[in-house]
């Protein structure tokens, strides 16, 4: 006979399960940007999985094969060829045929003379470079990690796909809240996948697009480069796309081109920003409004775990984070009212 009761049990398994689970956790850590991966692809692609599976009647594996096709030429090898560009560019800031050397001189030149720091602009350049290097681990590091980061994502997003009923029936089932909150989480995580992914990645190509396009005008040079720039920080809110347009338009007023300068700036903070705001509005009112907080926390929080991609995996954690906070509060005042309307029938009743 056990000496222990049925709750004391079901303690025991419990505190087994965390204790596993924490292990188990620890042991995948290092392939949690896959897995948020294939579950970012997966929310994208449902949709137009289901549409032809169910409605055009195609078979189940080759519309997986070719989500994943899909998804690997237009976002994948895009991300991978620019983020190299990236890369080469940024480890040829030292160098004396890449046209910033002209601007640093100048600018170490003027900090020389008025606070004393000789080397201030080519320090600072040093220190940027070394960190915009470190937030691409994945791709400075062996093509064996890449590939192996790829293949678990797309791995887990073909199951996920494949037995797409079983996944979610069994998502449903094992949540630790009932079914129709289980609902709410999986529409709002929807929505939320929708603003920071699709909508936040519109926003960064279109700014990216435009400040390459200023550049280009002006006799900026590499605006390619500099616009890739400016897509990837148009995941900050406030900071963005158009503050480029800031310090390129005082190099061209230096540089004797004033006309240029004043252009360059208003284009930027005028043109691009507008156009940023634009897109929000349009994107919130369609999909949800990702409060700009969020984004500004999540990309603190993703940038050190994930390198270049926490710009879009941080908001995503710390969205998905504030929708289990508000379903956590709700079940709980659910289970209050209900408290309170038993303890009334209670006390009705004698």
């Amino acid at each position: 006979m056990s000496i222990f009761n049925y709750k004391q049990r079901n303690i025991i398994i419990l505190i087994s399960i965390i204790i596993l689970g924490c292990f188990i956790f620890y042991a995948l850590s290092d392939f949690l940007p896959s897995i948020l991966g294939a579950i970012v692809l997966f929310t994208i692609f449902r949709p137009f999985y289901l549409y032809m599976v169910d409605k055009k009647g195609w078979n189940r594996p080759l519309v997986a094969v070719l989500i994943i096709l899909f998804s690997f030429v237009v976002i994948v090898l895009p991300f991978l060829a620019l983020s190299f560009m990236v890369i080469g560019k940024i480890s040829e800031l030292n160098s004396k045929n890449f046209p910033i050397q002209d601007w640093l001189v100048k600018i170490d030149e003027f900090t020389g003379r008025t606070i004393g720091k000789p080397r201030f602009a080519e320090e600072t350049v040093q220190k940027l470079g070394t960190y915009a290097t470190e937030l691409f681990p994945s791709l400075i590091g062996s093509v064996v990690n890449i590939v192996l980061m790829l293949l678990v994502c797309y791995f887990l997003m073909y199951f996920m796909f494949v037995q797409i009923k079983q996944f979610e029936a069994g998502l449903l089932k094992y949540a630790p809240f009932r079914e129709q909150y289980a609902l709410k989480f999986a529409e709002e995580l929807r929505n939320s996948t929708y603003s920071n992914v699709l909508g936040q990645g519109l926003i960064a190509v279109v700014q990216g697009a435009l400040l390459a396009n200023g550049f280009w005008i002006c006799g900026i040079p590499d605006p390619l480069f500099w616009g890739v720039i400016g897509a990837f920080i148009s995941f900050l809110p406030v900071v963005g796309a158009p503050t480029l347009t800031i310090p390129a338009g005082a190099i061209l007023y230096a540089q004797g081109h004033p006309a240029k300068g004043i252009l360059l700036l208003l284009y930027g903070v005028l043109f691009i920003g507008n156009i940023d705001n634009v897109l929000r509005m349009m994107i919130n009112k369609r999909v949800s409004n990702t409060h700009p907080i969020i984004t500004v926390i999540g990309v603190f929080i993703g940038l050190p775990l994930f390198g270049i991609l926490g710009l879009v995996f941080g908001p995503l954690l710390f969205s998905y984070f504030l929708l289990l906070v508000e379903i956590y509060e709700t079940n709980r005042m659910a289970a209050e009212r209900l408290e309170r309307i038993q303890s009334a029938n209670e006390e009705g009743a004698t």
